[in-house]
Formats: structure tokens, C-alpha cells, sequence
């Protein structure tokens, strides 16, 4: 069973596990301004993408990710935060009403930040030190970052002391590597520039089980 600190929220924590299961790739848009990030976000819904990242790495990014959680709320859609490092971050994402704080890294202050303001979070992992802290801290789902530094071996391997981990592949990820990444389990890829390349649509499609739309 996995360890929950006192007072840990585990129905904030389900939520996200909830959103991700059935789901085998998340959309993130970094750094390309409101207009494109809402036309590739929009092209990840119509794929049936349900979960896509905004990271907010730059105060520009703040606009965006309003613009996009409103036009995802119009669809029904779930968008979160990216690069989410500290507690001020979290009160913004809270007012903002995004769907899912996420970290490159492990902060149990962030993990406790987001708890405490309802909001889900997949904080980043590489060792097994820091899944078992993660678990510790009552994270369900967790994000292997930088996965293609890690490689697919490493999920593979991972699953050997947690088999029931649900692990997102973030970084360096694409449409052409990601089947390598979910055969060796990872639940879920990240994808980014490939929602702008029209030559990887159809694989991202294949991916998903929908049609490239036309």
C-alpha cells in the first residue's frame, strides 16, 4: 500500500489518475505565443487529447494559459499548468482554474501548495529515491523527466519495485518514439512540436485510436 502522509487529500491526487487513465498522450505547448498555442490545443482535442499543458516559464505564458483553460473549459477539456516551481505560481494557477499543476522536478512545497488549493499535481522523477518520496507525499501519477535521456529501458525497469506506477514520458518525446516509451510502460507521452508537424499527424492519431482530422 502506498505511504500517505496525515491529512494527505488522496481524492486530488485519484483525480489526476482518473483524467490520465485511458489517455496515452498529453499535449504541451511552450513558448509559442496565445494564437498558436490555442490552434495546436484545439488540434489536440479534436485527435480526443484530453489533457494539455501550458508551461508558464514566462510571465507571457500566464495570458496564454488563460486564454487556453477558457477555451478548454468551452470544450470540456483539462488544461494544467507546466513548470510550476513554487507556491505564488500555485495561488495564480488556483485563480486561473487550471486542471493540474506540473514540475520538472519533486518540491514536496509545491506538491502541498496544490493540494491545499484543490488543484492535482505530477511533479517530475528520475531515481527511484525520488518516486518513493513522491508516493510518500500521496502523488498518484508522476513525471519521468527527461525521458529520452532516461530511456525506455528505464520505465521498463522502474516497474520492477513499482508495478503499478503511472508514469508520463515528458522530453524529447515524439510521434515516432512514443510507441517505444508506452510498450515499455509508460501510461502516458507528452508531445509537443509534433501537433505542429502535419507529417506526424497520423502517427499522433494512431496514437490515440482517432483519425487525423481533415
Amino acid at each position: 500500500m502506498t505511504e500517505r502522509p496525515t491529512g494527505a487529500d488522496t481524492d486530488i491526487h485519484q483525480r489526476l489518475a482518473d483524467l490520465v487513465a485511458g489517455q496515452s498522450v498529453m499535449g504541451i505547448f511552450r513558448a509559442l505565443g496565445t494564437g498558436r498555442t490555442l490552434e495546436l490545443a484545439n488540434r489536440a482535442w479534436d485527435l480526443g487529447i484530453d489533457l494539455v499543458e501550458v508551461p508558464v516559464s514566462e510571465p507571457e505564458a500566464w495570458d496564454t494559459l488563460e486564454a487556453v483553460v477558457a477555451a478548454g473549459r468551452e470544450r470540456g477539456r483539462t488544461v494544467g499548468a507546466g513548470t510550476v516551481v513554487d507556491s505564488v505560481q500555485v495561488e495564480r494557477c488556483a485563480e486561473i482554474g487550471v486542471g493540474f499543476t506540473v514540475a520538472p522536478g519533486l518540491d514536496p512545497e509545491v506538491v502541498r501548495a496544490s493540494e491545499q488549493a484543490g488543484i492535482p499535481h505530477l511533479p517530475g522523477v528520475a531515481t527511484p529515491s525520488e518516486v518513493q518520496q513522491a508516493r510518500r507525499l500521496g502523488c498518484l501519477v508522476l513525471k519521468a523527466f527527461p525521458a529520452s535521456v532516461l530511456g525506455p529501458e528505464w520505465f521498463a525497469a522502474i516497474h520492477g519495485p513499482f508495478p503499478d506506477l503511472l508514469l508520463v514520458a515528458t522530453g524529447g518525446v515524439n510521434a515516432s518514439n512514443a510507441g517505444d516509451f508506452l510498450s515499455a510502460g509508460a501510461a502516458m507521452v507528452a508531445l509537443g512540436s509534433a501537433f505542429a508537424d502535419e507529417s506526424q499527424l497520423d502517427a499522433v492519431a494512431a496514437l490515440t485510436g482517432t483519425q487525423k482530422p481533415r
